[in-house]
């Protein structure tokens, strides 16, 4: 038996014809949904069926972020996926990527058409977006003059601030010419030369919101020069001039919180604020008096007076010292004197003759120690303890002393 294969084989053979042609890789499907089962795992299992026939049909948990409601039983529902093979049962099936309720089907394929090639111009680039000022005095609205989205603009606007200036153009957003209404509100207040500017109504399908998924109404809102909030139905609404303005809000209150800033909370900064700087103010000036303090302390002690009487006082104690190291001089010197004078009194010839002795000496007043120099007929002089005596030498003799041991 010639060619014969797998069953993985012909199954992996199939998957790639449907893979291979191009209309089944990306292929819209209209049909109504029956046994839809939500697993948890996230994915989605449901089947198409018309009149015809059905298809098993699957949405990844990675592809549900485009799914902006709950599938049930019954809903007639335009899904755009690829068709492929489920190689393990040999059956073929719809991978959805975006699922969509009928009648909705074609406006948003044109929503993401135009979605996409105005995030290729750069309109939806963050380096375009103008900040919100934080203190408006002006607002701008664009909307409907009757509606609900007007009212709740004016309500949260007074009750956050009401000296806010709120200046109404009253546009028609829904239906045909809605868009060019929308246009002239814009640039209207432009020319008013408002602080910021609301551009809204509320929610509806999205049918009633396309006007502002129309083009001329993305161009309008980023070609002007003052900052735009787009308040555009619930928050699950989204529109091209959400992704076109400079900031989005869910609804057209959250828009109003947006734009106008609450004057109490604002008034109360500002007394904390004033609180804060008399604080800081008073801590300062308290720290200036106890530098200045310190540095008056300082040229005190510095003063040439200071000074002056420091070295008096320096002055006063050096005399002080000097004078008890001389006194102590003085003192010593004078002890050793008296010892001096003691000892002179020990030598003085005039102590010893006053004890028996005299002192001789010859005619040239040299102290006659020796026989040698009394020669016969010589004058000496005798000096004793009351006077002196004049005598000539009438004879000298040689004695001879007994050792003394001295």
């Amino acid at each position: 038996m010639k060619n014969v294969y797998t069953v993985k084989q012909v199954n992996s053979y199939i998957k790639n014809m449907f893979t291979q042609d191009f209309m089944l890789s990306r292929i819209y499907v209209n049909g109504e949904v029956s046994n839809c089962k939500y697993h948890t795992s996230g994915h989605i299992y449901f089947s198409l069926k018309d009149e015809s026939g059905t298809i098993a049909c699957v949405m990844f948990a990675g592809s549900r972020s485009g799914l902006s409601f709950r599938m049930q039983e019954g809903q007639q529902v335009i899904v755009l996926g690829s068709v492929s093979v489920y190689e393990r049962d040999g059956k073929y099936q719809l991978y959805a990527r975006e699922i969509v309720l009928d009648g909705a089907g074609l406006l948003y394929e044109k929503f993401e058409a135009l979605k996409r090639e105005l995030a290729e111009m750069g309109m939806f680039a963050p380096e375009y977006k103008q900040p919100i000022p934080r203190y408006a005095r002006t607002v701008g609205i664009v909307t409907a003059p009757t509606g609900a989205a007007v009212r709740d603009i004016i309500n949260i606007s007074k009750r956050r601030n009401p000296y806010v200036q709120l200046i109404l153009y009253p546009a028609q957003v829904q239906g045909e010419g809605a868009a060019e209404s929308i246009v002239k509100g814009i640039r209207a207040l432009e020319e008013k030369q408002v602080d910021v500017i609301i551009v809204g109504r509320g929610g509806g399908s999205i049918e009633d919101l396309w006007a502002f998924n129309e083009e001329i109404v993305a161009r309008a809102i980023f070609e002007c020069r003052i900052p735009v909030i787009s308040a555009v139905g619930h928050e699950t609404d989204t529109t091209i001039a959400d992704y076109v303005a400079d900031l989005r809000a869910p609804t057209p209150s959250a828009a109003a919180e947006l734009a106008v800033y609450e004057y109490r909370k604002v008034k109360e900064n500002i007394y904390s604020c004033a609180d804060t700087m008399r604080r800081l103010l008073l801590n300062r000036v308290s720290g200036e008096r106890a530098k200045t303090e310190r540095y008056a302390l300082r040229l005190k002690l510095a003063h040439p007076r200071q000074k002056l009487n420091e070295k008096r006082q320096y002055a006063a104690e050096l005399e002080t010292v000097l004078r008890g190291r001389m006194d102590t001089a003085l003192t010593r010197e004078k002890h050793r004197l008296a010892l001096c004078v003691e000892k002179m009194k020990g030598l003085s010839p005039l102590e010893k003759l006053s004890r028996g002795y005299s002192y001789i000496q010859d005619e040239q007043g040299r102290n006659v120690r020796s026989i040698s120099r009394a020669e016969k007929g010589r004058v000496l002089t005798m000096y004793v303890t009351d006077g002196k005596i004049e005598a000539e030498v009438r004879g000298a003799e040689k004695l001879e002393y007994p050792d003394t041991g001295m």
